[in-house]
């Protein structure tokens, strides 16, 4: 079904790189999205409110809060597709954050206010009536919710939409909350066994549950999150394809909301080489990354030796040293310096974040590995975190 709404409505459907194509997705998953909820929710609480009802008529109001949210997430696409300006100057896209966080908060606020109505039922209790009707309407819900929470959650990660995905998770959790009902009308019409008011409060726990989920995605995605490890093996991998590159290093990549990637990296030439031949190289890497990958790519030149043995043997011997410290560091920006006391190895390290030693400790280890080699080297050494 969503398959068939996408060719007939987005334009270039295939084309998820393009922002138009991607922002189509959106809107659509939201007009659908809100379509489906106004429906579900004018059901349950006609039925709930016949019933008498609690967890039913929380159902619906769970269902119109859910047709708020999709009303955020398409206000959230529209803003997002417009163009970079002097007071944006890396665009809009980073506002499907700010919407998936406003979602979550209204699910969370949902869940809080049927906690609190289911725990007063029981402190209050009154009897509940299920009917044909009412378990219809609840097994036809539940097949929608799923159904619009998978399609849902495949587009989110087709398009790379955390707004998207938010709203997919809640309808996925909303299916959830609705079998329970559905179990607690069953055996409420079966064996008179009044279980809505405990029903209502495990739906609330469910609920609450996702809102958290949602919230704390979207707090890594606007605090900074690792980047997706496929945009780095892809940046690698298109920069290491020119023999000119001998190695890169320093790679730091952010992301101003789906489809706005900057990145900057250092990448190791042969410093014996015509600088313009290379810098023609680097400029021909950056337009790649661009129209391949999407990514802003500023690319750093960084010259080294590389037919002098001398310095390639000490560049082993001085990475041995380093690895006999911890197997995870790694060494860039090797230089030697050679005097009459004493000669310099300077060089960059790269550390995991989870390494206990700070990098003044780091650094004097490695010093202390290196004289162990020469007690006449010193080793001059930038840490840097992966």
């Amino acid at each position: 079904m969503i398959k068939l709404l996408c060719k007939l409505f987005v334009k270039n459907y295939q084309d998820v790189k393009d922002p138009a194509v991607r922002r189509s997705y959106g809107m659509l998953m939201s007009v659908v999205g809100i379509a489906v909820n106004l429906l579900l929710s004018s059901a349950k609480l006609v039925v709930g409110l016949l019933s008498g009802s609690i967890s039913v008529t929380a159902d619906a109001l769970n269902n119109m809060s859910d047709a708020g949210t999709q009303i955020i997430s398409l206000i959230s696409f529209k803003i997002s597709g417009k163009p970079a300006d002097r007071d944006h100057p890396f665009g809009h896209a980073r506002i499907e954050y700010v919407a998936s966080m406003i979602v979550s908060f209204l699910v969370l606020l949902v869940g809080f206010e049927l906690a609190k109505e289911s725990v007063n039922k029981i402190i209050n209790p009154s009897s509940s009536e299920f009917g044909a009707v009412t378990i219809t309407v609840l097994c036809v819900s539940i097949a929608v919710k799923l159904w619009l929470g998978l399609a849902g959650r495949r587009v989110g990660k087709k398009i790379k939409s955390p707004v998207v995905e938010a709203t997919a998770a809640d309808s996925l959790s909303d299916a959830i909350a609705t079998s329970a009902i559905l179990a607690s009308a069953i055996i409420s019409r079966f064996t008179g066994f009044q279980t809505d008011a405990y029903m209502g409060v495990v739906i609330s726990v469910i609920i609450i549950i996702a809102g958290i989920k949602i919230l704390n995605d979207t707090k890594n995605s606007i605090l900074g999150s690792p980047p997706d490890p496929e945009v780095i093996a892809s940046i690698e991998s298109i920069t290491k394809e020119y023999d000119d590159v001998c190695g890169i290093h320093d790679m730091v990549v952010h992301n101003y909301g789906p489809g706005n990637t900057i990145a900057s990296l250092h990448a190791e030439v042969d410093g014996s080489k015509n600088v313009y031949l290379i810098h023609d190289v680097i400029d021909n890497i950056e337009k790649r990354l661009y129209h391949e990958l999407g990514v802003r790519a500023t690319i750093h030149m960084d010259p080294i030796v590389v037919d002098d043995e001398r310095v390639s043997e000490l560049k082993e011997l001085t990475l041995e040293a380093v690895k006999r410290i911890d197997s995870r560091l790694s060494i860039h920006d090797f230089r030697f310096v050679e005097g009459v006391t004493h000669s310099n190895l300077i060089f960059d390290v790269t550390a995991p974040f989870e390494l206990k030693q700070s990098d003044v400790e780091l650094a004097d280890m490695i010093d202390a590995s290196v004289k162990a080699i020469n007690n006449t080297f010193s080793a001059v050494v930038t840490v840097d975190r992966q």
